[in-house]
């Protein structure tokens, strides 16, 4: 077991080998669930992307204005996903 000492501040500074255990590397983010017994889980936070990330990415990739139906696109999928390109 890990003791750690909270600052006046309430902060607390995790120690190298359990940042190694947790698979946490500088700058990452880590995810903290509180549990309702009194206990939390720490993880390392997910690294990628949000699928907010996404949002107008093909506009960027569609300076004519181009604008396809779901339908166009499905097909547009299907058939490259068959080799029928």
């Amino acid at each position: 077991m890990t003791t750690l000492t909270v600052t006046a501040k309430g902060q607390v500074t995790l120690k190298q080998d359990l940042l190694r255990h947790l698979g946490i590397r500088p700058g990452q983010k880590i995810n903290v669930d509180t549990l309702p017994d009194g206990r939390a889980v720490i993880q390392a936070a997910p690294e990628g992307r949000d699928i907010a990330d996404a949002f107008g990415i093909l506009a960027v990739n569609n300076p004519h204005g181009i604008i396809l139906t779901i339908d166009e696109i499905n097909e547009i999928a299907q058939a490259g996903w068959s080799g029928d390109k």
